[in-house]
This record gives C-alpha cells, structure tokens and sequence, in this order.
C-alpha cells in the first residue's frame, strides 16, 4: 500500500514538471465590428481555414467608435503573436484625418501581416431617375450634372463615411457639384436612393447587388482600377475619369513588436488560406476578392492609401471631434 502511494505521488510530480507548452496556444483576432457584418464573416471564414495551421483561432467582436475601440485592444496587446486585428479602411486610412484624437497611432503601433480583402464600390443611380434624365453612363451623369449645377445630390452613410468621400472624389476629379446628402448609416442611405430621395450613391457592390440585379438601381461604373469579375460588364469609372481608383478592403495586423519569424509564420498561414479554391468560392458570394500579399506590401498600401484619404477628408470637411 505504502509502495502504491509512493508511485502514485512520483507520477504526480512527473506530471507536474511537464512543460506548459504541452497545451497549444490560441491565437485571438479581434473584429471591431458586430458580429454579421462582411467583415466579421470574412474573418471566420480565414479563422475556420487556417486552424490545421495555427491551432485554436478564435475571433472576438469588439465593436464602437469606427472601429477605434477593437483597433485600440489590438495595440496595446502583448506583442507575441496570438493577438491579432483587422485594418480597415476606416481605422487605417479615414480615421487618422477624421478624428480629431486617435487612441492608436496607425503607423507605428501595428506590424501588418497581409491584406484580406477588397470590395469594389459602385456608382449607382435611382433606376427610374436615371430613365427619366436620360442616364445611362457615368458619362452621362458627368455632362447632365455640368449642365444642371447643384441639381443632383447623393447620399451616404454619414459625414466622413467612404461613400461621402468617394462621392468627393468623384466631383473633384469630374469637375461637378452635387450635394451630399448624409444618413446614419448605410442602409438608411440606400433606402433613400431606392425610393428617390437622393439621386445617386457610392456604394458597396455587395450590399448594392441585389437592388442592381432586380432592376431597382442602375450601375453605372465600379470604383477600383479593373472592372469586377462578378459584374464584368460594368465599367470602371477609370474609364472615364483616368487615376480613379477607390475600394473597401481589409487586412491582417498585429502589436507592434511582434516578432518577424511570427510574422512571417503567420503570413504564410493566411496567404495560403486566401488562396485556397473554397475560401475564394465563399468570398465570391459575399463580392469579395483576395488581395493577399507580403506584410512589406501591405504596409506600403496602407501608407499610400492614408495619403490618400488625407487629401479627401480635407476636401470633404468632414471632422468628429
């Protein structure tokens, strides 16, 4: 009996001196956004592909503030690898020139990892308005809007938003002036092109897809450099307005510090589930497109696109204090 709980108590110190690592880590992405969103579904998508990679990958939804509040927890986590964030264009491209006080500074607090995802944008017009003032071409709209001054207005999700400043965009470079007419949100913003109360949008293909199919919108050019494959037939506004080029997209970051063999571990992670067949057969559905690249590339697009932004948020005026 004596010799039993000798062996017993041996075993138990035996075990006890097993190293921590013997359990696998988890490796946390935080969404700041609400759970549902492009976004958010994208994420799990990734999170659900790389697992036989990285192990237990979990996504953690930390809403508000445009994003500032869940961008912020990924800055001040620890910089070891298991904390990771989503870039967007908001946090790391409009924020910076729209809030007066950022609690992350976007340059220096973050080690990007790859770029996720873009979605093309879209220039859409009331069908029945565009039938009635003989729209049928961004072209068109560019001459009628010459000819009528301040005659035209468009809608947004609200001052700042990337549907006002890619409306900016486009006057600035069309040489017109239509008036922005702000909503709280996005979707306020659409019902209200649906039913005439404004007469165009910038919008997101994605969400704007459906109305285009059934009729109720009428596309007139899509916002990024190349025309999207899953409306071929639309063109870009490029095309007319040569330099154009504005889109919604989102990448992987992570702290500051993290260390560059992690960095790298974690890149060859996501860059191989983007380009996986399946993953690209889901994002389709959503209007998504990969855009994977090195942490170097991403870093480089997200300084060009804060310049970007810059030059719109001063012509656009818009601040949140």
């Amino acid at each position: 009996m004596q010799r039993r709980t000798l062996l017993t108590a041996a075993t138990l110190v035996a075990f006890a001196a097993l190293p921590a690592v013997a359990q696998t880590a988890t490796t946390r992405i935080v969404v700041p956004f609400a759970p549902g969103g492009p976004i958010d579904t994208t994420v799990r998508v990734l999170a659900e592909q790389v697992r036989a990679t990285l192990g237990n990958v979990v996504v953690e939804n930390r809403p508000g503030g445009g994003g500032n509040i869940g961008v912020d927890a990924v800055a001040r986590a620890a910089p070891d690898g298991l904390t990771l964030g989503i870039a967007t264009t908001a946090s790391h491209g409009i924020n910076p020139w729209l809030f007066a006080r950022l609690p992350y500074d976007p340059a220096k607090d973050f080690a990007p990892i790859t770029q996720m995802l873009r979605v093309p944008n879209v220039v859409v017009i009331n069908a029945e308005t565009a039938q009635r003032l003989g729209i049928g071409t961004l072209a068109d709209l560019i001459r009628y809007a010459k000819a009528h001054p301040a005659r035209l207005n468009y809608g947004s999700g609200g001052n700042g938003s990337a549907g006002h400043l890619a409306g900016e965009m486009l006057k600035a470079q069309a040489g017109i002036f239509a008036v922005h007419i702000p909503y709280g949100g996005g979707a306020p913003a659409q019902l209200a092109l649906l039913s005439g109360q404004v007469d165009f949008n910038i919008d997101n293909l994605a969400t704007a897809a459906p109305n285009i199919r059934a009729g109720k919108l009428k596309a007139l050019a899509v916002t990024t450099a190349q025309r999207a494959g899953v409306m071929p037939d639309v063109p870009t506004v490029a095309e007319t307005l040569p330099g154009f080029e504005i889109d919604t997209w989102w990448g992987l970051i992570a702290p500051a510090g993290t260390p560059r063999e992690k960095v790298q571990q974690l890149n060859a992670a996501f860059v191989a589930a983007l380009n996986a067949p399946e993953v690209k057969a889901r994002f389709a559905a959503l209007m998504a497109e990969p855009a994977p690249s090195t942490p170097e590339q991403f870093d480089a697009f997200m300084q060009r696109e804060r310049a970007k932004y810059e030059r719109l948020v001063r012509l656009s005026g818009a601040k949140v204090d």
